[in-house]
C-alpha cells in the first residue's frame, strides 16, 4: 500500500455465488455449483494487456503461468477513454447479471475510488466505468471485501471497503451493481467505527450460526485488530470490540513464535458518537493488544470450523534510520494465527505464524495482503519501507499450514537490465530495491473453470505518465498520482 509516514495501505475476501458468482479480494473462493447440469467451460487465459506481466516466478514455482489481464494502457473497445488507473488494491470478480460474461471490482487506493470492468466470457476486458470517485471515496480505499447472501449471509451484496487516511476514517458499504450515475451512492458505517483500516471481513456464516463476525484491520503504529458482532447481515446495530491478552499486556514483542496466547475481545463504548481519537484513547485504558500496522485479514477455506481460523499481518515499523526497531514492535513483519473459540467469537487463541525478524531481510518483510486457502497462506510484501538491510524485491510467499514451510514463489519482475523497460517501469529508480507493492490476491478458479488460478493486484509505483492522472474524474482527493496499475492472472498455484 501507499506509505503516508507510518500510516499506509492495502485486500481481501471471498468467492461464492449469488445471482452472480462474487470473487473477493482476500481470496475467498466461489461457491458455483459444478455438475452436468451447470457446467463450468474453462475460460481462454491469454494475455489481454499492450504491457507486459510485470511479475515472474521463483526457482521451484517455474511451472506457474503468468497472464495479463488489464494494465492502464489498455484501451478498451466499449469505453475508450476509461483509464484503469493506480494501485488497483481491494478487489473482487462476479459473474455478469445479464449473462455476457463477468464485472471485476477494484478499489484504486491511491485515487479514493472504485473501478468497475466488464470482461467477456473469456476473462478479456472489454468496457470500464468508475462507480466512486475520489469525492464519494473521501480517504485511501485499500482492501476490500464482497459480502453475500450466500458466503456471509447478508441480504444482498455489499462491497465493504475500508478508509485509510487517518483516525477518523471510516468503512464504506458499496453496491458493485449499481448503476455507473449513482456512483457516490454509497454510505459509511458508523457502527463499524474510525480507523484508519484496511479491510473489514466477515467470517462466512457457519463459523457463527445467525451472526455476523467482522475482523477489522487497523493500520497504526499502535494498531488494532477490532471485531464487530451482530445479528447475521446487520451492519448497522452491532458491537464493536477490540482484542486484547487476557493478562492485560499490550507489546506485540512480549509474544514469540512457538507458543499461544489466550486473547479476548473488549467491547467499545459509544462507538457512533465517539470521534477515532476517543476511540482509540479506549483501546489503550482497555489495554488492547498494540500492533505494529495490522494491513489485511483472511480465513482459511475448506468448511465451517476453518473459518474460525484467521490469518492477519502485522506489517511491521522501524526507527527512521531504516535499521533500527522501535521498542514493543515487529519491524520486519509478522504474520498471525487466530483461532476463534467455535463457542464464543469473543475468545481465542493468538500465535505468531511467520516472522520475518527469524531471517531479517531474507525472509517475508513488510507482510501486507495476505490470502488464505484450505492448506496454504500467501503473503504478500510491502516493502517500500525501503529497509536498509532487505536483500529482495516485492515477493509473494507461499505458508503451508501443514507444515510450516515457507517459500518465496512470485516476485516482482523489475527487468533492470533492459534499457526500454527501465525508462518506463523503473526511471531514476531502477537499482532501488522493492519499491514496487501488491494490492488483492485472490482465487479465480471456480470462475474460470481453471483449478489453482488466482488473480494478483501489482502497484507498480515508479511507472508513471501523466495521462493516468485523475482516472477516475474525481474533483477531490488527498494526492494526485500519476502511476499505472496492472492485473495478472496466475495458473497453477496450490490451494
Amino acid at each position: 500500500m501507499t506509505k503516508n509516514l507510518l500510516n499506509r495501505h492495502t485486500l481481501h475476501a471471498a468467492v461464492f455465488a449469488f445471482t452472480a458468482t462474487i470473487m473477493l479480494s482476500a481470496c475467498k473462493k466461489d461457491k458455483e455449483k459444478n455438475d452436468d447440469t451447470n457446467p463450468i467451460v474453462p475460460v481462454e487465459l491469454k494475455d489481454y494487456s499492450v504491457n507486459p506481466s510485470l511479475l515472474k516466478t521463483m526457482p521451484g514455482f517455474e511451472s506457474l503461468k503468468i497472464t495479463t489481464l488489464i494494465s492502464s494502457d489498455d484501451v478498451l473497445p466499449e469505453s475508450p477513454n476509461f483509464i484503469f488507473g493506480a494501485q488497483p488494491d481491494g478487489a473482487g470478480i462476479l459473474k455478469d447479471p445479464a449473462g455476457n460474461g463477468f464485472i471485476m471490482i477494484n478499489n484504486h487506493e491511491i485515487l479514493q475510488s472504485v473501478s468497475r470492468v466488464y470482461l467477456d466470457k473469456n476473462f478479456k476486458p472489454v468496457k470500464g466505468e468508475y462507480i466512486v470517485d475520489s469525492d464519494g471515496g473521501m480517504t485511501r480505499l485499500c482492501s476490500a471485501t464482497m459480502a453475500t447472501p450466500e458466503e456471509h449471509g447478508f441480504a444482498k451484496p455489499v462491497f465493504l471497503t475500508a478508509g485509510e487516511s487517518g483516525a477518523e476514517s471510516m468503512i464504506h458499504a458499496i453496491d458493485p451493481l449499481a448503476p455507473a450515475d449513482k456512483k457516490n451512492n454509497q454510505r459509511t458505517l458508523q457502527a463499524l467505527g474510525r480507523w484508519s483500516a484496511e479491510n473489514a471481513v466477515p467470517l462466512p456464516k457457519g463459523s457463527f450460526p445467525g451472526k455476523s463476525v467482522i475482523l477489522i484491520g487497523e493500520d497504526e503504529s499502535d494498531g488494532q485488530l477490532a471485531m464487530y458482532v451482530s445479528a447475521q447481515g446487520d451492519l448497522n446495530n452491532g458491537k464493536l470490540y477490540v482484542m486484547k491478552r487476557d493478562n492485560n499486556d499490550p507489546v506485540e514483542t512480549n509474544m514469540v513464535k512457538g507458543q499461544s496466547y489466550n486473547v479476548e475481545f473488549v467491547e467499545l463504548d459509544n462507538v457512533k458518537t465517539n470521534t477515532g481519537a476517543q476511540l482509540q484513547q479506549q483501546t489503550i485504558d482497555k489495554k488492547a493488544l498494540m500492533l505494529a500496522r495490522v494491513e489485511d485479514i483472511d480465513y482459511r477455506k475448506g468448511s465451517a470450523a476453518n473459518g474460525r481460523e484467521v490469518y492477519f499481518t502485522a506489517t511491521g515499523v522501524s526507527q527512521a534510520d531504516k535499521i533500527t526497531p522501535v521498542t514493543g514492535k515487529t519491524m520486519w513483519g509478522r504474520v498471525y494465527k487466530l483461532v476463534l473459540d467455535a463457542n464464543d467469537p469473543l475468545k481465542g487463541k493468538l500465535e505468531v505464524a511467520v516472522d520475518g525478524n527469524d531471517n531479517p531481510g531474507s525472509s517475508i518483510v513488510n507482510p501486507d495482503n495476505v490470502c488464505v486457502t484450505e492448506n496454504y497462506v500467501y503473503i504478500q510484501e510491502d516493502g517500500d519501507s525501503f529497509y536498509k538491510n532487505n536483500n529482495h524485491d516485492g515477493t509473494i510467499w507461499q505458508f503451508s499450514i501443514g507444515n510450516k514451510a515457507l517459500k518465496a514463489m512470485l516476485q516482482m519482475d523489475h527487468r533492470r537490465t533492459d534499457a526500454t523497460f527501465n525508462a518506463k517501469y523503473n526511471p531514476a529508480n531502477n537499482l532501488q530495491l522493492s519499491t514496487w507493492e501488491y494490492g488483492a490476491m485472490y482465487d479465480v478458479s471456480d470462475l474460470t473453470g481453471i483449478p489453482g488460478t488466482f488473480a494478483v493486484n501489482l502497484h507498480p509505483h515508479t511507472w508513471t505518465d501523466n495521462k493516468y492522472r485523475n482516472a477516475d474524474g474525481g474533483t477531490t482527493r488527498l494526492t494526485n498520482n500519476s502511476e499505472g496499475g496492472q492485473v495478472v492472472i496466475v495458473r497453477g498455484i496450490a490451494r
